[in-house]
């Protein structure tokens, strides 16, 4: 028998004044819950209450422990209905990762107004284009582009997006545009580097597999805004993600090549680890992102 049930049959017992009237409203025997009462009493050590067939009285132990179960049962009230209303409604400290660049521009700024809409919800970001450990680290939820997602985590698709070579029509004109993976090798690659120099090769899809092409050039840097103006400024070839480039696109400022060979799903997802019940402030921060990235010209006006 675990110690909150007999609690409960104390405070009911006690409050009622009487085994037959608690035995009632819990459908049980006067003899159970006795029971419970006895069971109480041997495990405290002490007498809590004076029991005959017509008379129930608290001993002074009794009456000071009535004090205090009411406020533990109270205050055990009162956390689960807070839980429960976290199931419900938008509460608490909400934890979110974010690459760098696209955290700054599409998912931070709208912060605001889901603080405005859930008003018992504090955001902490952390922009970074490090993947983070989001269970180690203790994160609610983190925002990915594309890459491998680790089977124990739940990943929601936030908007389709590709990762594209662009470049300027002028610096097409002045060296020609690609048709192949291998003339790549004849372009001003600006690449993405890693720790130490190193550069991180361009992935794309040719017959059916993922393939990996080292990128070239006379400008690399680990700052993918910086790789984009570089890009606009004709500069060189950029290997970027849709998302970003969008209204440049539809603009004609930059123009893609090489898109039959491009990754088929570069996704923007929103990853939690897996739980059975998913706090209201996650699931509502997430569909609110789906529903802002969904508008027709959302990313033509970024």
């Amino acid at each position: 028998m675990d110690k909150l049930t007999q609690i409960e049959a104390f405070v009911d017992v006690a409050e009622k004044g009487s085994l037959v009237r608690a035995a009632m409203g819990q459908h049980i025997t006067p003899v159970m819950l006795g029971r419970r009462i006895d069971a109480l009493e041997k495990r405290l050590g002490v007498k809590l209450m004076h029991r005959t067939t017509r008379h129930l009285t608290l001993t002074e132990q009794g009456t000071l422990y009535l004090d205090h179960c009411r406020k533990l049962l109270a205050d055990l009230g009162h956390a689960d209905r807070m839980v429960s209303e976290g199931r419900h409604r938008a509460t608490g400290h909400l934890i979110v990762s974010a690459p760098a660049a696209f955290g700054r521009k599409h998912v931070a700024p709208h912060a605001a107004g889901f603080v405005r809409a859930h008003p018992d919800v504090q955001i902490s970001f952390n922009l970074t284009d490090r993947v983070v450990d989001l269970v180690r680290d203790g994160y609610d939820v983190g925002i990915r582009i594309g890459g491998v997602i680790d089977p124990s985590f739940v990943a929601v698709k936030l908007a389709s997006n590709r990762r594209v070579v662009c470049g300027t029509p002028d610096y097409f004109e002045r060296h020609g545009i690609p048709r192949t993976l291998d003339d790549l090798s004849h372009h001003n690659c600006l690449a993405f580097n890693l720790q130490g120099g190193q550069q991180r090769g361009w992935y794309f899809q040719h017959q059916g597999k993922q393939v990996t092409v080292r990128a070239d050039g006379n400008l690399n840097c680990n700052d993918g805004e910086l790789l984009h103006r570089w890009a606009t400024e004709g500069l060189g070839l950029a290997w970027r993600s849709s998302w970003e480039i969008e209204s440049q696109l539809a603009s004609g400022e930059l123009i893609t090549v090489l898109d039959d060979f491009a990754l088929p799903h570069y996704d923007i997802m929103a990853v939690y680890p897996q739980q059975r019940h998913l706090p209201a402030k996650v699931r509502f921060f997430i569909d609110m992102l789906k529903e802002i990235y969904a508008r027709p010209d959302y990313w033509l006006r970024r």
